[in-house]
């Protein structure tokens, strides 16, 4: 028996509670927990074997307590509040405990002065109460004056247990004075004292501290306080993304748990509340308002839980397979044609806009009431902006000035968001709180008003900047109020990696993009379409259009299908004629006609304008779906449109408006093909006649159509005294098109289409175009066009090894299919999307060929196994289009059969869909292994 034995323990183990998610006993069997440490501090050889004891008691407890609260939380995955407490209450009972054992018995005090009092305190999140299953613990330890030797062997002591317990501890030793010091320095250490709670030890030092924190630091310094939390606010957010981002943080991102907590602070710091309850006491928030706050914390508190346990560890970050996890854990089921994972996210966003809301309004209530007067002289000679009737400006925001009377009218509910646009006002928190608290004034009666109508259209086609006014109203319920057919969309996620908005951010997001064309902020780089609206279009229809082109999302039947029949019921609603309804239908079900045309078929294939040309029949339509184009593709996400796509959209603008300008026969194949030959001719500067005439011959019809000239140079140059052996590589970036065009001369033979497709998977390059022809006298001339990982062409230090690596495989030195083996794998991240295969046949796209479209699930080496299986069976393939959309692809292909027919018999369509089926699942199950 050590020499410590003689000291007994005294362990205060926290009061049990009532309020946990299981019964505290479940957790903490607190009588065995307290026998076990006092045999423990009886029986001891040196401080280190009872410090080893006393952790592994507690670590004990501990599992055991994680385990009985995760379970208990598993049977209720909603549970957030009584599972946040139950966390907390445990941390503070190991606590309690290793505070007693190192204080008590390992370090027991010598004297009872007050130079000896030291008090443990609870800061932080932990101070609050809050803590999910991976939280930091914040401790305090406080003393009055200084800290004692013995203090700091108290606090090393527990140290040790505690990260001994596998608990990750945040830790400072401080005296009061240093509290108030670095408090006043630092907002975040005063934010962490904020929420300082008394744990164990002396109390009179924690007392003292929380007297002079409200007398000498607090008060006063509201303002302040106030400002840094603001702009910590807006820098997180500017850090973090928008809230509607596809893969949020939970606790740092817009819409999370940060900006709760942040209002919790302010309400603290400047009105001396211990819970947001008590807000509405204040009047500061509405009963209906704190409802939707419980609500949306409850909400994002379960989802941050319930990451921690699926992961392990302290993250906050929802990504795309956590998400699937999550929501299986939440309870969510597949229905109505969606994903679970996608019910899910939708709440998630729904409750990420209610805390943006509820923040808006408390923060930007505070900020309004803690701004400074200006000087007089600003005052006196600054022209305030003139606002109409019925309004007023406070703080520089519209204000209603009459609530009563703002009410009497149903119309002032739209009218103040386009107040707001014409002043350029934002909008104050106090009459969006008015706005929202009287949705019921939006029924069917003011829906078929002509005068809402007006005023709906003027929000969206007379200031310049609809965005704006359509993202509030959206945020505050309007949007989906004055158009029911568009609450479904709001806040809903697409569960892939294309979209990175949610539907009605991306609607909006549309929207914005056609204001900039307007603005002429786009001329560089969009010319057709500022050209298109600077000749004129009807921007009534365009508008409408954009508003609903999506509205049709999430259902079992095709959205543009679905669109179209909505459109046809919300445009006359929306005070449209009879033949802009029409147009309005139509636009929304063929708004992706032309996007597909453009990036899944062969632009340079005559039969591809002119089908397109013929679906589009007019000019008229063509200028309004091209601009509708541009905006839905750039629309998606921030790096969707790119000089690439922008190429195919112009090709394919130019030739079907020069066919519905000039005739169908502008399209004829012969006569591109002169064209090309005598473009050719005059490139081929210094060339014999007898060469130049050799290199016109050699080629078949489609070759000419298929490249522009400067690659008929290229290959020209490349087949210019080529030998049969040789090989022969030209690799040049394609700016106007953002990828490296990598062309190849060589003999030709079957599968070499394809041993070229292994050959750029092997250098990690993403094909996005590839076209093939064989010359009438052998020889294989293929032009790829290839991005790298980031979407963007290879850059020139990168080509040696390119080439060297395609050398090689074309050479046989390296086997691709092997190769590929190794580096055809999905992230993890990754491996939650499911993409469906569809297989189409197509005899009619194309005069000559066979169009097989794959629309799959891409990765790494996809393209490589369906050529290689389309060699196999001894296909011809003349084309390659790639659409990359996210995790999905559509690859197709233009092919013929051996002998350069169409696969026009159902046998032989189905033996080659079999065999490319198999091939894909093969290596979707390689893929994932």
């Amino acid at each position: 028996m050590a020499q410590g034995s003689k000291l007994s323990l005294n362990i205060s183990i926290p009061e049990q509670r009532d309020d946990l998610v299981c019964p505290a006993d479940q957790i903490i069997d607190a009588e065995k927990l307290v026998v076990q440490l006092v045999s423990a501090t009886e029986n001891y050889t040196d401080e280190a074997d009872l410090r080893r004891q006393t952790a592994a008691i507690l670590l004990e407890h501990r599992k055991a307590g994680m385990t009985a609260i995760e379970a208990a939380f598993r049977s209720n995955p909603l549970a957030a509040l009584p599972t946040r407490r139950a966390y907390c209450w445990l941390a503070d009972c190991l606590v309690t405990c290793t505070f007693a054992v190192a204080s008590q018995i390992l370090h027991p005090k010598i004297s009872s002065t007050d130079d000896e009092a030291l008090a443990l305190l609870a800061v932080g999140g932990y101070g609050r109460g809050e803590m999910a299953p991976q939280s930091d613990i914040d401790l305090l330890f406080l003393m009055q004056k200084h800290i004692s030797p013995r203090a700091k062997s108290v606090i090393e002591a527990m140290l040790y247990i505690l990260w001994d317990l596998h608990l990750k501890v945040g830790h400072s030793s401080r005296t009061l004075s240093d509290c108030l010091k670095l408090g006043a320095e630092d907002f975040t250490i005063r934010t962490a004292l904020l929420e300082q709670r008394f744990l164990v030890g002396d109390k009179a030092p924690a007392a003292t501290l929380a007297k002079r924190l409200k007398s000498e630091l607090f008060q006063g310094t509201e303002t302040e306080f106030v400002a840094a939390k603001l702009t910590e606010r807006d820098e997180r957010h500017e850090r973090q993304g928008e809230r509607y981002v596809v893969e949020p943080n939970v606790k740092e991102g817009k819409g999370g748990l940060r900006d709760l907590q942040s209002l919790y602070w302010i309400a603290k710091y400047v009105h001396h509340v211990e819970s947001i309850e008590e807000l509405v006491q204040l009047a500061v928030f509405r009963p209906e308002e704190y409802d939707r706050f419980q609500k949306a914390e409850n909400f994002l508190w379960a989802v941050r839980c319930h990451l921690h346990l699926v992961t392990g560890r302290p993250n906050e970050q929802l990504t795309f397979d956590l998400q699937v996890e999550v929501a299986d854990r939440m309870g969510y089921q597949d229905k109505s044609g969606r994903r679970a994972v996608e019910h899910f996210m939708q709440d998630y966003f729904r409750n990420a806009t209610r805390v943006g809301d509820l923040t808006r309004i408390f923060l930007t209530k505070l900020e309004a009431m803690h701004t400074k007067p200006e000087p007089l002289l600003q005052r006196i000679f600054s022209r305030k902006p003139r606002v109409k009737d019925g309004y007023q400006v406070i703080h520089g925001r519209l204000a209603v000035l009459d609530e009563a009377t703002f009410l009497s009218n149903p119309l002032n509910l739209l009218r103040v968001f386009e107040e707001g646009l014409r002043t350029g006002m934002l909008i104050h928190p106090d009459a969006m709180r008015l706005v929202t608290a009287n949705l019921h004034l939006i029924d069917d009666s003011l829906r078929e008003n002509r005068e809402a109508q007006q005023i709906f259209l003027d929000l969206l086609l007379k200031h310049g900047n609809p965005e704006r006014a359509l993202r509030r109203m959206n945020e505050l319920g309007v949007l989906a109020a004055f158009l029911p057919e568009f609450e479904p969309i709001v806040a809903m996620m697409q569960f892939n990696m294309y979209h990175s908005y949610t539907v009605d951010e991306h609607t909006i997001q549309v929207i914005s993009n056609f204001s900039r064309i307007e603005r002429l902020e786009l001329e560089e780089e969009l010319p057709i379409s500022t050209e298109i609206l600077r000749d004129g279009v009807d921007r009534k229809v365009l508008m409408v259009a954009m508003l609903l082109h999506d509205i049709g999302k999430g259902r079992d039947q095709d959205h543009s299908v679905l669109g179209a029949q909505i459109a046809r019921k919300v445009a006359p609603r929306l005070g449209l004629s009879r033949n802009d309804c029409d147009t309005v239908e139509w636009l929304v079900r063929y708004h992706l006609l032309m996007s597909d045309m453009a990036q899944k078929r062969d632009i340079a294939d005559p039969r591809t304008v002119r089908d397109f040309a013929k679906a589009v029949q007019t000019v008229k339509r063509l200028d309004l779906l091209t601009v509708l184009t541009v905006c839905d593709i750039r629309g998606v996400g921030p790096d969707t449109w790119n000089n690439w796509k922008a190429a195919l959209i112009r090709a394919l603008y130019r030739q079907t408006r020069h066919a519905l300008e000039e005739g169908m026969e502008a399209l004829n194949r012969e006569n591109r093909g002169t064209e090309a030959k005598k473009t050719l001719r005059a490139e081929l500067h210094g060339w014999d006649k007898k060469d130049i005439k050799h290199e016109t011959a050699r080629h078949y019809p489609p070759y000419w159509q298929g490249l522009h000239v400067t690659a008929h140079v290229v290959f020209a140059n490349l087949l210019k005294g080529l030998g049969n052996d040789e090989i022969r590589i030209d690799l040049h970036p394609d700016d106007d098109r953002d990828a490296t065009r990598v062309c190849f001369v060589v003999a030709d033979h079957p599968g070499i289409f394809s041993r070229m497709c292994g050959a750029l998977a092997l250098v990690g390059a993403n094909i996005v175009d590839a076209r093939t022809f064989t010359s009438k006298d052998g020889y294989a001339t293929a032009a790829f066009w290839v991005q790298d990982a980031e979407g963007s062409p290879f850059e020139a230090s990168r080509l040696p090894r390119l080439r060297k690596m395609i050398e090689r495989t074309l050479a046989g030195e390296v086997i691709a299919g092997e190769a590929i083996q190794t580096r055809d794998k999905l992230k993890k991240r990754e491996r939650a999307f499911r993409v469906p295969t569809s297989i189409t046949f197509d005899n009619e796209g194309s005069e000559i060929y066979t169009i097989i479209e794959v629309d799959t699930r891409d990765r790494p080496g996809l393209l490589y196994d369906l050529t290689r299986t389309l060699a196999n069976s001894n296909v011809y393939i003349a084309s390659a289009v790639i659409a990359t959309y996210g995790e999905q692809v559509v690859d197709t292909f233009y092919v013929k059969d051996m002998f350069g027919l169409k696969f026009y018999t159902e046998s032989k369509q189905k033996t080659l869909e079999n065999k490319l089926r198999t091939a894909i699942s093969e290596g979707a199950e390689r893929a994932r292994s």
